[in-house]
């Protein structure tokens, strides 16, 4: 077993490195978006429907247009032409909200745009959306919580492909079912949740003529700069997103929503800069949310705990319009070994606004319901939830008949269970004691998908010894900025604190969205790939300028380490700085510009590439008053080389603290009435807090994975919250002897 280590090399991979960006933000010079203030600034707000199935009938304007300050009451009539954006090749034109605002005056869900005030400054705007009325003509909204697949075609367009309703089969598995010794039927239930994060939406727009130039709080900048071309009918380099910081996302920024084109409409409207910042409440309605799901798991097995049948139905909950995919089946079809396999799915239209990608976006809520069914059958087969697990281990994706390009899934179990002290649990139910507490001890696998997107950067070597990387990629909270400067540095040897990482800019060389986790493996060939074009320019000019001490070497004699150049049959002490060689030739800097190739969505790929783990979880439980507690976690992730093992683990513990809250915590909802979110606010949408948080033991493996790029580095955001929650459930009812398949567990299902 290679549990990782910190690397005792010069390489800056593999170090524990503080953040770059951090002194900026601990500073407060870091600007966000809605930092941003420029002269003439307006300040728009948008008026909220106040029901969730109806039409407009009237709009009334007249008082909000008169008071002053107050530039423009915008709605249907008056705000100009918004198009819609079209899905291009690979992540293009992409919006989880396909309808523009105001083409249409029916009203699909609660806090749906009707209107949009702009004045001098916000309190004013915020004021005239107030004042402004509106007449409905109204019907009872559909915000079931019970949900039935809507009839649909067998074939359904999405987002990102086409998807048959069966998703995946081999087998019989229906047959295998009937027939199996043991069998486990059961239905589990994730609410909706709704992402929240701490910087609220927000879009500052500029004209100049034809050129628009938006602040924007995105995690995918060079799609928010197609489909803002595609809305306002503009060549694409007409078009400027600038996101240098943001506040986290958790999916909701991944695509532009609905605010984004109204600021923009208004600004072009009015010929001055727009602010725009959504509400905390706006952020339960307009922004996207995890849709909740309904998922019956049906396993066979022998009397001997192999698996010979697993059946994985689900149903999700879409809005009126829209047709996101809530993939929960995205790791049912290869993370065990079954012979006869069925995977289906079915929406659920309902007056809510547009779902859309939440952290670990359908592996989530899918991983819970199957590991949750997965822990329930080891219970019947009365065998050890880890030895169940082992006992079904692929060798290969059954799925896809190809080899894993990496998988230790087995070696995660047994430093899990190690590190844990799994060998002294008592699997009778409330039967270990602690300090007057009962304990509970649950665990459960994880996975999550391993790719590329499209990628491209620039490197530049400058003469005062300095390095520049760039990208239009975005650092999302997670860490890119330093990893852009640790992937430079160990191509050039120049330490961290000589490179310059920029980012967040679509004038710079496209990058890939800060999505699915995939945002490191991304740039990793890209950069490298412009690393190694300007260090062959660098090695042109110390090989042909006069006086050089490489003058007429040849090129491939040379190496460029510690930021030096050297003959590389020479000894070390002979290396000359490449500033120095740059001086000497009269040039400011070198540049190289280099690619990386997408794999995601190969329809045939060679390899299954995907990061694995597992957790382990303690809660105490005092029944006389009943309190329910996670006391302790040990997550161990398979996830490749880990380039900065200081973020990396903090990714897996603010998951593992999310996955706190989607188990114990977190769900949105819906007034049956007129379709509102109930819990707008985070006073009443509950989170996990520090109070809340466990002590929490994390552990990487040392598996580079160098099929998916040089490094052998894949991502870690999203799959520490995968499988938390069935681990938490499993270890609930390891104490209590409650059985909890609907989220989040509830004192009362306890008292039950």
């Amino acid at each position: 077993m290679a549990a990782i280590q910190e690397s005792s090399t010069n390489s800056p991979i593999g170090k524990r490195t503080p953040r770059v960006d951090g002194p900026l933000k601990v500073t407060g010079k870091a600007k966000y978006t809605s930092d941003f203030h420029f002269p003439g600034l307006l300040y728009a707000v948008p008026v909220e429907a106040t029901i969730a199935n109806g039409r407009i009938i009237k709009l009334d304007t007249a008082r909000a247009e008169k008071m002053p300050g107050v530039s423009a009451i915008f709605h249907r009539e008056n705000i100009g032409k918004i198009s819609r954006a079209v899905l291009g090749e690979g992540f293009e034109g992409i919006t989880d909200e396909r309808r523009p605002p105001f083409e249409d005056d029916v009203i699909r869900y609660y806090g749906q745009y009707v209107a949009l005030a702009v004045a001098s400054t916000f309190e004013t705007a915020k004021a005239a959306a107030d004042a402004v009325r509106v007449e409905y003509s109204k019907e009872k909204p559909n915000v079931d919580t019970h949900l039935k697949a809507d009839d649909e075609p067998q074939t359904v367009a999405t987002t990102f492909a086409t998807l048959k309703r069966v998703q995946s089969e081999r087998g019989d598995a229906d047959e295998a079912f009937q027939k199996a010794p043991v069998k486990l039927d059961e239905t589990y239930v994730t609410p909706a949740e709704t992402q929240n994060p701490l910087e609220l939406h927000s879009t500052t727009a500029i004209w100049d003529g034809t050129t628009l130039t938006l602040y924007e709080s995105s995690q995918g900048v060079v799609n928010l700069q197609t489909v803002l071309a595609q809305m306002f009918g503009l060549p694409k380099e007409n078009v400027r997103v600038i996101t240098k910081f943001v506040g986290s996302g958790f999916g909701s920024k991944l695509f532009p929503w609905t605010h984004c084109p109204l600021a923009a409409a208004a600004a072009r409207k009015l010929g001055k800069p727009v602010k725009l910042v959504v509400s905390r409440k706006m952020m339960f309605q307009t922004v996207g949310h995890r849709p909740r799901t309904q998922q019956r798991v049906r396993l066979g097995a022998t009397d001997d705990g192999k698996l010979v049948s697993l059946q994985h139905d689900y149903v999700y909950t879409t809005s009126m319009l829209d047709i996101h995919h809530e993939d929960c089946g995205e790791t049912t079809a290869f993370h065990y070994s079954v012979p006869n396999l069925h995977v289906e799915f079915g929406r659920a239209k309902r007056n809510i606004g547009a779902t859309a990608d939440m952290r670990g976006p359908g592996a989530v809520p899918g991983m819970y319901a199957t590991e949750a069914a997965m822990n329930e059958m080891a219970d019947l087969l009365k065998l050890d939830p880890v030895k169940f697990r082992v006992l079904n281990e692929p060798k290969i994706d059954e799925s896809l008949g190809v080899p894993f390009s990496s998988r230790h899934l087995l070696e995660c179990l047994e430093l899990g269970t190690e590190k844990f002290g799994w060998s002294r649990r008592k699997p009778e139910t409330g039967s270990m004691k602690r300090d007057g507490l009962t304990l509970g001890w649950g665990m459960a696998s994880c996975a999550w998908i391993a790719a590329r997107f499209p990628a491209e950067a620039n490197v530049q070597l400058r003469d005062d010894g300095t390095v520049r990387v760039a990208c239009a990629t975005q650092d999302i909270g997670t860490g890119t900025y330093t990893i852009l400067a640790q992937l430079a540095a160990e191509k050039t040897g120049v330490p961290l604190d000589k490179v310059e990482a920029v980012l967040g800019d679509t004038l710079l060389p496209a990058g890939p969205l800060s999505g699915g986790s995939m945002a490191t493996g991304s740039v990793v060939p890209a950069v490298f790939s412009a690393a190694d074009h300007a260090i062959a320019a660098l090695m042109g000019i110390a090989t042909k300028t006069p006086g050089s001490p490489f003058e007429k070497r040849k090129s491939d004699e040379l190496t460029l380490r510690d930021g030096k150049v050297f003959l590389k049959e020479k000894d070390s002490a002979a290396g000359v700085p490449f500033a120095d060689l740059l001086k000497r030739a009269n040039v400011r800097l070198v540049t190289g510009n280099g690619k990386g190739e997408a794999t995601f969505g190969d329809p045939k790929p060679k390899f299954s590439m995907h990061s694995y783990g597992c957790h382990f979880v303690e809660v105490t439980w005092q029944p006389e008053i009943a309190r329910l507690r996670v006391s302790r976690v040990v997550t161990v992730i398979d996830a490749g080389r880990i380039i900065n093992p200081l973020a990396g683990r903090n990714q897996i513990e603010g998951a593992v603290v999310m996955g706190l809250g989607m188990a114990l915590f977190e769900q949105t909802a819906y007034d049956p009435q007129n379709g509102a979110p109930i819990n707008a606010s985070l006073a009443d949408y509950i989170v996990t807090v520090n109070a809340d948080a466990p002590q929490i033991d994390v552990h990487f493996l040392d598996y580079p994975d160098k099929e998916l790029n040089e490094v052998g580095a894949r991502g870690i955001g999203e799959i520490g919250l995968a499988g938390i929650a069935a681990a938490i459930t499993a270890a609930v009812h390891h104490a209590t002897g409650v059985r909890v398949r609907e989220l989040p567990v509830r004192i009362e299902d306890l008292l039950a």
